[in-house]
């Protein structure tokens, strides 16, 4: 069991990580999912050794490891810049942390080139990291990391220099691979997709806090509250205020729907509506759908989606729709919410609301 206590790191006058509790159990995959400078990067140093928390403790198997040196940690790290030996080949910077094991002759062999295997780095074995891309020598990092049977592994965005493919294969093979050791896995992300295509355990971060750990799912369908709703989606969350009165929904001073007819069970008062990119729409979807007037400010197309940037009374917002749709600056047009994909949050930021189905 891996643990942190109510930990923080002050830097100065700056609170880099505040008051973080966390317990990591061993095999888990767990995902700290945060914008820049949310402070994962910090977390993780903190967890490997390479600083000290300024208060709380942290704990392995129940014993203190604050002051411990890195050195005499089992711990491995991989960072998206990644970290290699220029001197070496790439056979022997995987075999690094092996051969400081005392591991030698046939069982280091197999290790080494399983792992070069999985990461498609065999013909690269003789290289030195001077002499490949950068791709590849962030995977010889990850290799290296892999062997080395580290109880806890951090990687910090570590696929994010490699090709999309690769990228994919490797998210599900990383997963599997660390929890057959029994590690404790341990990925910093800024993407929500990543978080979710990854699964396990996600602890979203704010601000050098954490605001909520949970099972990924559970965390992207029941945010806590409007820090964590914000941190897992992308493009974030649409905003607007609403006021709920007389056992209605309003909205800029049209009627979304009556509190009965929504199976809305929420009090009186102002809210902070919050709506996903992908549930708004650019023609009705359901009989719940509410047209909005709104106004174009840009467009991006991907290909096979749309992301329209659009002005919905005093709001920026973004809808997220299928297809090619070829819109103006300054074009006006119809969107469509269905508001029983609204989340609401009360004056405090709490979740006071959120859709029965998936979100």
């Amino acid at each position: 069991m891996f643990e942190l206590l109510d930990v923080s790191k002050r830097v100065a006058r700056d609170d880099h990580i505040s008051n973080v509790t966390l317990a990591l159990e061993p095999g888990s995959l767990n995902v700290l999912l945060g914008p820049t400078l949310a402070g994962k990067t910090t977390l993780m140093r903190l967890m490997a050794g390479l600083d000290k928390p300024t208060a709380g403790d942290i704990r392995v198997n129940g014993k203190s490891v604050v002051g411990v040196s890195v050195r005499d940690r089992n711990v491995a790290m991989v960072y998206q810049q990644f970290i290699n030996y220029p001197g070496l080949t790439v056979y022997e910077n995987i075999a690094s942390p092996m051969r400081l094991a005392k591991v030698k002759g046939a069982a280091l062999d197999k290790k080494v080139r399983q792992a070069a295997r999985l990461l498609k780095l065999e013909p690269y074995l003789d290289r030195t990291p001077l002499n490949l891309s950068g791709g590849q020598q962030q995977r010889t990092a990850i290799a290296r990391a892999l062997v080395k049977g580290a109880e806890l592994v951090l990687l910090d965005e570590p696929l994010a220099n490699l090709d999309y493919k690769l990228r994919e294969e490797l998210r599900v093979e990383l997963p599997r691979l660390f929890a057959e050791t029994g590690a404790v896995l341990v990925y910093a992300t800024t993407e929500p997709q990543e978080a979710l295509l990854l699964g396990g355990r996600t602890a979203t971060l704010f601000e050098g806090r954490v605001t909520q750990f949970g099972d990924t799912i559970s965390v992207y369908n029941q945010p806590h509250n409007l820090a964590t709703a914000q941190s897992f989606s992308d493009p974030p969350f649409n905003l607007a205020d609403i006021t709920v009165a007389a056992n209605e929904l309003v909205f800029n001073g049209a009627l979304l729907g009556t509190l009965n007819d929504l199976n809305f069970h929420v009090a009186e008062g102002s809210y902070t509506a919050a709506v996903r990119p992908h549930h708004l729409s650019l023609v009705p979807t359901n009989l719940h759908s509410i047209k909005l007037s709104s106004v174009v400010r840009t467009s991006e197309i991907t290909g096979s989606e749309t992301f329209i940037h659009v002005n919905v009374a005093d709001n920026r917002w973004v809808v997220l729709t299928h297809g090619v749709h070829q819109v103006r600056p300054d074009d006006n047009i119809d969107i469509y919410l269905n508001p029983r994909s609204l989340f609401l949050f009360d004056s405090r930021g709490a979740l006071a609301h959120a859709p029965q189905a998936k979100s």
